[in-house]
């Protein structure tokens, strides 16, 4: 059975292109993607459609309600870029490690970077979410994630 399709979106005031960058380079991608109280850490990155990438978000305080889904304190997933489309879409494959069945599976998240007025729209559709992942949580974690990127795309910091 197919998970849930989860979605958001945000106007980042910056171009398509500087947006773009921000998904290509890894040491920008750990510093916008992980939601806020986690970190990140890239193991591997190849940037090009079929390339991989590797990467473990560290929860900074774990606590029972922040249990990881791949160990006490982070998650890690193993990432495929499944298509690249400068300036306007990055389609990404995920692959979530847990024993737990609710949290394992394979979701697949496609950014639209979409010229606004004001910058950039871009839409996230996440397609497969485990059912172990709250439409809530999930919801608070891409929000986290976009205001990052907003912010990490604008020149503020956190």
């Amino acid at each position: 059975m197919a998970g849930r399709t989860d979605r958001a979106s945000r106007l980042i005031k910056a171009p398509p292109a500087a947006v773009y960058r921000a998904f290509v380079d890894p040491q920008a991608l750990v510093a916008w993607l992980p939601p806020a109280g986690m970190t990140g850490h890239i193991e591997h990155f190849e940037p090009k459609p079929g390339g991989r990438y590797r990467m473990t978000l560290t929860y900074d305080a774990p606590d029972r309600s922040t249990v990881g889904k791949s160990s006490e304190d982070a998650d890690t997933v193993e990432g495929e870029f499944v298509r690249l489309a400068a300036d306007s879409e990055v389609v990404q494959r995920f692959a979530f490690e847990s024993d737990d069945p609710a949290f394992a599976g394979v979701m697949t998240m496609t950014w639209k970077l979409e010229p606004a007025a004001d910058g950039t729209e871009v839409s996230i559709v996440c397609e497969n979410v485990p059912e172990g992942i709250s439409a809530e949580d999930h919801a608070t974690g891409l929000a986290s994630s976009l205001d990052n990127l907003a912010a990490y795309c604008e020149g503020r910091t956190g």
